[in-house]
């Protein structure tokens, strides 16, 4: 960390020996944070390590990447690097670039583009129109340790095997709000639509104490094991974002459909299509919203969207906060009787998914894994002391192998409580023990993007 603490006040030293006016914004941004650097890391005390570490894992354009990458893969650390230009008054784009290591030797690189539509904005009783947002991004990762129990609801714990998966990911995505009908103004309604090209590529984990993948599953207990052709996945979908009560019930509803084709092949090819429903109910009014920020890249923490917004200071985190949340999700696949769902696009649940998202904590990492899953989750989170709060998970859910065994009976129970952390722009930490399921245990965990920072693509 001292090495990387060390890069970065001599990066932001070296482009920042000139204050001439006409300096580059890349070149203004390094000498911000330069002085920032000198300012909070220049003097030593409680208060200066605080500020310190707020600039080192937060400010631009350079600052230190971490978190957790993937469950059974380690917790990573590496180096962030974002970038602003704003060509005119209609466009604000943005570059974020980060790249990160485990311990496991797992790793993560990429880069991310965003263009924020920003025209003169449009004031209609009061109301103004969010920002249409594009993105466009190159991502690989490599994962050296993933578990597989097997397909469908009757997996067993005897069943576990491990493999390891590289996936690159090139693609973009599109937000673009719908506020010129004046009655859907209320539902804040957006259209998203994304095409990625995903190339992935498995190998054996050998040298473990669970066997490795292919010495206990075949191409026709594990469709896509044989070989792993290149997809073109395509979505289509709707947002809707209302608050009401005042601001005290806030939904997040997504409906999409996505095509996965494989050209090389059509043994692979399916649909599938997701419904996921969130509700929050804030419990004090400076309650605040750590839902990612269309208008910012996952490397960043701005407030707000307007341009140069800073990240929220760590005394905000002060504040008495707290929220319910609810939440529904199903997601279904369709296939037809000569074609199969890949393993590894299939949604898993138990311990955490591939993207890091916690569901049935009490169980195994992906220990279910179908073409088809529903999940219910009840959350409570409340502050503690400062940044400290603590939280407690309820969630029900099952797997599938086909649509028309999803339904309300046999659910998968499982339960959580624990501490997190949340201050200022600094990627989530929570510590959590889980109980409910097959066994209980504790989980840490690092989000892999700052506070109000977008999600990455996902890899399923």
């Amino acid at each position: 960390m001292k090495v990387i603490s060390l890069l970065l006040l001599l990066g932001a030293s070296a482009a920042a020996q000139t204050s001439d006016p006409r300096q580059s914004p890349l070149a203004a941004d390094f000498h911000t944070e330069r002085r920032h650097l000198g300012e909070a890391c220049g003097s030593f005390s409680l208060k200066s390590t605080a500020s310190c570490a707020v600039e080192l894992f937060t400010d631009h354009p350079f600052h230190i990447a971490a978190g957790s990458i993937a469950p059974q893969n380690g917790f990573g650390l590496g180096a962030a690097m974002v970038a602003h230009y704003t060509p005119n008054e209609t466009w604000r784009l943005s570059w974020n670039f980060d790249a990160v290591a485990s311990t496991n030797t797992s790793w993560r690189a990429g880069a991310y583009m965003k263009m924020i539509h920003t025209p003169v904005q449009q004031h209609v009783s009061t109301f103004v129109h969010p920002y249409t947002v594009f993105n466009l991004y190159a991502q690989s990762i490599s994962l050296n340790q993933l578990n597989f129990f097997g397909v469908g609801p009757n997996s067993t714990v005897a069943g576990k095997s491990l493999f390891g998966m590289t996936q690159t990911i090139i693609g973009f995505n599109a937000i673009k709000p719908v506020y010129e009908v004046k009655s859907l103004r209320k539902f804040n309604l957006s259209l998203i639509g994304q095409a990625n090209g995903r190339f992935v590529s498995l190998r054996a984990r050998q040298g473990q104490s669970a066997p490795s993948i292919e010495t206990l599953y075949t191409e026709a207990t594990a469709p896509g094991l044989a070989s792993q052709p290149a997809f073109l996945q395509l979505e289509e979908g709707l947002r809707l974002k209302p608050s009401l009560f005042n601001n005290n019930l806030q939904f997040n509803y997504v409906a999409k459909f996505q095509e996965f084709y494989a050209p090389s092949t059509s043994r692979y090819n399916f649909q599938r299509w997701t419904i996921d429903l969130d509700h929050r109910i804030p419990l004090h009014t400076k309650t605040q919203s750590y839902a990612p920020r269309d208008t910012n890249g996952p490397d960043e923490c701005a407030a707000g969207s307007e341009k140069d917004t800073p990240c929220p200071p760590v005394s905000y985190s002060w504040n008495l906060q707290g929220s319910i949340n609810f939440r529904f999700l199903l997601s279904e696949s369709m296939n037809s009787a000569s074609t199969a769902v890949p393993f590894y696009f299939q949604q898993t649940l138990g311990g955490s998914d591939i993207n890091g998202a916690p569901d049935l904590s009490s169980y195994q990492d992906y220990r279910f894994r179908a073409p088809n899953l529903m999940l219910f989750r009840e959350s409570f989170e409340h502050s503690l002391w400062g940044p400290f709060g603590f939280e407690f998970l309820g969630d029900q859910g099952k797997v599938a192998q086909t649509r028309s065994d999803i339904g309300f009976d046999h659910l998968r129970r499982s339960y959580a409580a624990g501490l997190t952390l949340r201050a200022g722009g600094f990627p989530q930490v929570s510590l959590l023990y889980s109980w409910g399921g097959e066994s209980s245990h504790t989980i840490g965990s690092l989000n892999t993007t700052l506070l109000g920072g977008s999600a990455r693509p996902p890899l399923d």
